[in-house]
């Protein structure tokens, strides 16, 4: 028992035109034999999916179908209303005649008019450039004035004269035409400074080339305020397209080397900064590096050590906003005198003892 053609397709019976070629696209590459020599069950499948997109790719038979089902291309059925107008065309009828007793070209299709199944291969505008292009791709192997038949996979017919099959075929123009598919993407890795990341670079590059013919050198641009682990895309350095297709894109995923005493979140800057112990004491101003250059900061009187003072504006452009930076945020750590006059350590401890006596009286 045949499959629903929608069901075939993996699609919805709302699918549009664009749906429908895009399902049977992917579907017919995934089949082809080509890339599946000597599968039975790839070969059925393909010729599965041909017959659904055969008919669902045709308003007027998609119309058919939708109401009467299988039976509108049943040659027993009465809901069949292309009787007469060419779509069983015979080797006798008008238009592509001289195939044998298995169907021939007329109006625009080929029908294979065996038995009760149905077989058509439509292409609009009577133009077979379109039915062997863009529909069934690579299926009709053969070029222009090659001087070989072609040969259509999918359903057991090939090429030669006298054959029951397509005939007449040997050197006729267009008629090779393979569908064009772009190639694949291509991945690589690339590792830029801490700095080149936050204000952006162009960089060069040394790469296998995609179809092996050696290293290839490109330049690549490098966005101010790229995250580690986002990628960078270079459109057609990928692999080859086939069948004249566009090439595919070499996508770059970037890491980002660390920065001594920098530590990067998203679109923020974490530092750290060592104060003197009078200044965290009596406040006072102090400089702060940032990506920017050194900037001077007011340190509050009373600071503790883990303190964090946040600068605005001063941590990551962000790449879909160049007027928009993230902050950094420092944290205050503060310095411990290691060597002392003996006049230092005198103030020193009568500071120590001021405090103790300070602490008593309160008490």
């Amino acid at each position: 028992m045949k499959r629903d053609y929608y069901d075939v397709l993996g699609i919805g019976k709302q699918a549009d035109e664009k749906e429908i070629k895009r399902a049977y696209r992917k579907l017919a590459k995934k089949y082809h034999p080509d890339t599946n020599p000597g599968d039975k069950a790839a070969e059925q499948k393909f010729k599965e999916v041909t017959e659904a997109y055969n008919v669902l790719s045709d308003k007027e038979k998609k119309k058919l179908y939708d109401q009467f089902g299988f039976a509108a291309f049943d040659e027993a059925g009465n809901a069949r209303t292309d009787a007469g107008s060419g779509f069983y065309g015979g080797a006798g009828g008008s238009g592509f005649g001289g195939f044998g007793s298995r169907g021939g070209f007329q109006n625009g299709s080929f029908h294979t008019g065996e038995g009760s199944g149905y077989q058509e291969f439509h292409f609009e505008g009577g133009n077979m450039d379109d039915m062997f292009g863009d529909i069934f791709g690579n299926m009709f192997h053969g070029s222009a004035g090659s001087g070989r038949s072609g040969s259509f996979h999918s359903s057991g017919f090939t090429g030669g004269a006298g054959g029951s099959g397509f005939a007449g075929f040997s050197g006729q123009s267009g008629y090779g035409r393979q569908a064009s598919y772009k190639g694949e993407d291509l991945h690589a890795d690339i590792t830029v400074g801490f700095d080149e990341a936050a204000f952006g670079c162009d960089k060069m590059i040394h790469i296998q080339a995609a179809d092996g013919t050696g290293v290839q050198s490109l330049s690549v641009h490098i966005p101010a305020g790229i995250d580690d682990g986002k990628s960078v895309r270079l459109r057609g350095k990928g692999h080859t397209g086939f069948g004249g297709g566009e090439n595919g894109d070499l996508l770059l995923k970037v890491h980002i080397a660390p920065k001594a005493g920098y530590e990067r979140k998203g679109m923020d800057v974490y530092t750290t900064a060592n104060i003197p112990f009078t200044t965290a004491v009596f406040g006072g101003e102090a400089s702060l590096p940032t990506l920017y250059g050194n900037v001077v900061c007011k340190v509050p009187a009373g600071t503790q050590s883990g303190k964090k003072i946040r600068l605005r504006g001063k941590g990551i452009v962000s790449m879909k906003n160049p007027k928009v930076h993230g902050d950094q945020y420092v944290t205050i750590q503060i310095q411990v005198p290691t060597t002392l006059t003996a006049e230092q350590r005198q103030k020193l401890h009568e500071f120590e003892n001021a405090m103790k006596q300070g602490g008593r009286s309160a008490a």
